[in-house]
């Protein structure tokens, strides 16, 4: 300050962020004696000086000690930016088979589709937020909103929802809304991750600009900081209730074992009244998600949990003496409509021999049980119920959806591009035979196959044998050359 004011008459700074102690992962001072310090220059070399930074500034805020764990980086590696490359990836990848370069009138926010409209309110929100936050100089909240943007909404919804979208062979618009939808994102990513991160920002976006020429920036670091655009709350509600549902279905699968890719009759769901319209508008999505025909959305839990209730003698005694058996015995016969009433916040009156008593929700042990053939769990006011009895039809699209899956692992391994055409020739059991000929149409769209063929003569092409569920097979897969 003193050099600052001498020279130019000012302060040098306004504020500073110090770092604190950087200590070993068990809270020990790193020290060489002791053997537990980190050489920053082979962290640089071994996974980039960028990761380093992430890692640093997003495990805990700087003016805090630090426990340093290397594992901690591999983590950071894999995770954010691992996630950010593969999102980049994949839109070049499509963006150079179709020969995108957003060079096309930019399409109206409430001309493209929901999810488009979507994710370009997150990550608007994304940066009111950030701004917020860094002006606030909580520079660890900030990047870590950054991360959960990339990982949770841009990459395993949004990419992962609209895959089928760049999948197809025809530019239109909604395909061009998905490519300037997704270009949009990256470069914003890219310029919040810039500060913490800032040779993989500056690459990506160097990449990108180059192409468009949206830009004149020379560099990333010198670009304006991103304009705040349309948010819409409501939609982003509704996302975010349709995703709750989502991920506690995916969780429901995981413990009784039933795979995504399995379908599944009917799903239930209870969730507040103010949720129900908004639940409602998002039900293909959810469906969609889920991979389950049917959602109903209930008012309550009656239909998808059985109850009984029983006395709680610790709170029946005390206020009802010698007459505690007796209404014992009255709330064990409870309807689901008198124990609804207590669950309300109300009261149930009871007339025994005459004399009238009021029971209260602490009066009674209420037993919930699931019904059987569904499997029931509550999350954050959500209650969610799935059919899990699987007839012919089910079973049938469930084998024929892991026939996709093995295809498409078998066109990875063969070294196939994605926009390739395919014969298909398999053989195996009578039933998974029987369902892949009922979904043939199915599998020829997921797999870009011209033909689906069951034969015994796999003497060509690229051949594979595979285990599914119960069922043996065995698949040949053959470039078409045109």
């Amino acid at each position: 300050h003193a050099i600052a004011t001498m020279l130019f008459d000012n302060v040098a700074y306004k504020n500073l962020i110090v770092n604190e102690l950087i200590l070993d992962k068990t809270g020990q001072k790193m020290s060489k004696s002791k053997g537990n310090t980190a050489d920053p220059f082979v962290l640089f070399d071994k996974y980039g000086a960028d990761v380093t930074r992430w890692y640093l500034v997003t495990t805990s805020p700087p003016w805090r000690p630090t426990l340093f764990d290397e594992e901690g980086l591999v983590e950071v590696q894999r995770k954010f930016f691992g996630t950010l490359v593969n999102t980049y990836s994949f839109f070049v990848l499509y963006a150079n088979i179709d020969g995108f370069n957003y060079s096309e009138e930019k399409i109206p926010f409430e001309n493209r589709e929901e999810i488009d409209r979507w994710i370009i309110s997150k990550l608007n929100s994304l940066i009111v937020e950030y701004k917020d936050l860094m002006d606030n100089y909580d520079v660890t909240k900030a990047a870590r909103a950054v991360s959960t943007f990339t990982l949770d909404h841009l990459s395993n919804w949004y990419v992962r929802r609209c895959r089928r979208r760049f999948w197809k062979s025809e530019m239109n618009d909604n395909k061009l809304a998905a490519y300037q939808t997704l270009y949009e994102c990256l470069v914003t990513v890219c310029k919040l991750t810039a500060p913490f991160a800032p040779f993989i920002s500056e690459e990506i976006y160097q990449d990108l600009n180059s192409v468009t020429g949206k830009e004149n920036f020379e560099s990333i670091h010198l670009a304006d900081f991103p304009a705040v655009g349309t948010i819409d709350k409501e939609l982003e509600l509704r996302m975010e209730i349709a995703q709750r549902v989502v991920y506690l279905t995916r969780a429901m699968r995981a413990k009784s074992n039933l795979k995504v890719r399995q379908p599944l009759k009917k799903i239930m769901v209870v969730v507040d009244k103010d949720k129900r319209e908004p639940l409602s508008k998002m039900k293909n999505v959810i469906l969609d998600e889920v991979n389950i025909k049917e959602l109903i959305i209930l008012e309550d839990d009656s239909e998808i949990v059985s109850k009984s209730a029983k006395a709680n003698f610790k709170s029946l005694g005390p206020k009802f003496g010698k007459k505690v058996q007796l209404i014992s015995k009255e709330v064990k016969d409870f309807t689901s409509a008198q124990i609804k009433a207590l669950e309300d916040g109300n009261s149930v009156k009871l007339t025994i021999d005459g004399e009238e008593f009021s029971i209260e929700l602490e009066d009674v042990e209420i037993v919930s049980s699931e019904i059987k053939g569904w499997f029931v769990e509550s999350d954050g006011g959500v209650t969610v119920a799935i059919d899990t009895e699987l007839d012919e039809g089910l079973i049938a699209e469930g084998l024929a959806r892991e026939f996709v899956n093995r295809i498409q692992n078998m066109r990875k391994d063969a070294g196939f591009e994605v926009v390739d055409k395919i014969n298909i020739k398999f053989t195996g059991s009578e039933l998974l035979n029987n369902a892949v000929e009922s979904f043939t149409k199915y599998v020829a769209g997921e797999t870009l196959a011209e033909n689906v063929e069951i034969s015994d003569k796999l003497n060509g092409g690229f051949k594979q044998d595979w285990q599914i569920g119960d069922q043996s097979c065995s698949i040949q897969i053959e470039r078409i050359s045109f």
